[in-house]
C-alpha cells in the first residue's frame, strides 16, 4: 500500500508538470534559459516559505508534550543543499539543450525522450548498490523506453546534436535528484523543496547576471508563465516528489514521474489542439500500461504478508 500512496501522489506531480509544459514553454519564448529558472525558483520558495509558516503555526498550537510527533521538524539545511545544486545542473542542461537544437528538430520530443531515460539510469543504480528489482520492474522500464521513444521521435535519431548531449547529461542529473531525495525521505519534504529553490534560485540568478542580459519588460511579459511554473509546477510539484518518494522505491517513482511527457503531449492535444499521430497513442498506452504494471510487485507483497 505504501507504493500505491507515494505512486498516487508523484501520479499528481506528474500531471502538474506536463499540464505546465505550456506555460515553460511560453516562458522560453520571452526569456533565457536562466532569467526564468531563476524568478520560477523564487516564485516556488516565496510560496513554501507560505505553506510551511502556516502548517509550523498550526503545529505549535495544537502540539502536546504527549505527542511528539506533531513537533515542528528543523530546516535540513544540508539536504536542500545538495537537492538544491543537483535540480540547478538538471533544469539548466534541459533547457539550454532545447535551445540549441537547430530549427526543424523536434526539440522538445528529443529531450523529453532524453530526459526520461533517467528511468533505466535509475533502475541501474538501485540494482548496483544491492536492491532487487523484480522482473516485472524491468519489463515496466523496457515498455516506458519504448513507449516514450513512439512518443517523443516520431523523426527518429537522424543525426546526434549538441542538445542531445545536453539532455542526455540532465538525465544523468535527475537520476542523481531521485536518488539523494531517496537519502532525505525522512526530513521534513516542505521545507526540503524550499530550500532546494532557494538554492537553485541563487545559482540560476547568478548565473543570469553572468550569462544573459535580462531585461525587466521581457519579465514582465513572461510574469504568467513564470507564476504559473512557480507555484505549481515548482512550490507544488517538486514538493509532491518528495511525499512520494518517502512511500515509493526509487525505481517506481521514475517510472510513475516519465508520465510527465505523456500528459504534457496530452495538454497539447487538449489546450493548443495539437493532433497526435497513432504511433503516438500507441507510446501513451505502453507508458501508462508500464506504470500500472509497475505497482504489482508491491501488491503481490502486501499479499504475502497478510
Amino acid at each position: 500500500m505504501k507504493n500505491l500512496k507515494g505512486s498516487l501522489i508523484l501520479l499528481l506531480a506528474a500531471f502538474i508538470w506536463g499540464t505546465a509544459f505550456v506555460a515553460q514553454s511560453s516562458g522560453a519564448d520571452k526569456v533565457d534559459t536562466f532569467t526564468f529558472n531563476a524568478f520560477r525558483s523564487f516564485v516556488g520558495v516565496l510560496f513554501l516559505l507560505i505553506v510551511v509558516k502556516i502548517r509550523d503555526y498550526k503545529i505549535n498550537k495544537t502540539a502536546t508534550s504527549a505527542n511528539a510527533d506533531m513537533a515542528v521538524k528543523p530546516w535540513p539545511i544540508k539536504g536542500g543543499i545538495v537537492c538544491g545544486i543537483v535540480l540547478f545542473l538538471a533544469s539548466g542542461f534541459q533547457q539550454a539543450g532545447i535551445g540549441m537544437y537547430p530549427d526543424g528538430v523536434a526539440a522538445s520530443g528529443r529531450s523529453g525522450f532524453l530526459t526520461a531515460t533517467y528511468v533505466v539510469m535509475v533502475a541501474v543504480v538501485v540494482q548496483i548498490v544491492g536492491r532487487k528489482i523484480h522482473p516485472l520492474i524491468v519489463v515496466s522500464i523496457i515498455g516506458v523506453v519504448c513507449g516514450l521513444y513512439l512518443l517523443c521521435m516520431s523523426g527518429g535519431f537522424d543525426a546526434i546534436y549538441i542538445g542531445d548531449v545536453f539532455g542526455f547529461i540532465c538525465a544523468i542529473c535527475f537520476t542523481v535528484h531521485i536518488l539523494v531525495i531517496d537519502k532525505y525521505s525522512d526530513v521534513d519534504s516542505i521545507k526540503l523543496s524550499c530550500l532546494q529553490f532557494f538554492v537553485c534560485g541563487i545559482l540560476s540568478f547568478t548565473a543570469m547576471l553572468i550569462m544573459e542580459e535580462p531585461v525587466l519588460a521581457d519579465v514582465i511579459a513572461a510574469l504568467i508563465p513564470i507564476l504559473y511554473a512557480g507555484v505549481m509546477s515548482s512550490g507544488i510539484a517538486f514538493t509532491l516528489q518528495m511525499v512520494g518518494q518517502k512511500y515509493a522505491e526509487p525505481h517506481i517513482a521514475s517510472i510513475v514521474m516519465c508520465l510527465e511527457s505523456v500528459f504534457a503531449v496530452l495538454a497539447g492535444w487538449v489546450v493548443l489542439g495539437e493532433r497526435l499521430l497513432p504511433r503516438e497513442y500507441v507510446g501513451c498506452a505502453l507508458v501508462f500500461a508500464a506504470v500500472i504494471l509497475a505497482q504489482v510487485p508491491a501488491f503481490k507483497t502486501e499479499k504475502k504478508n497478510v
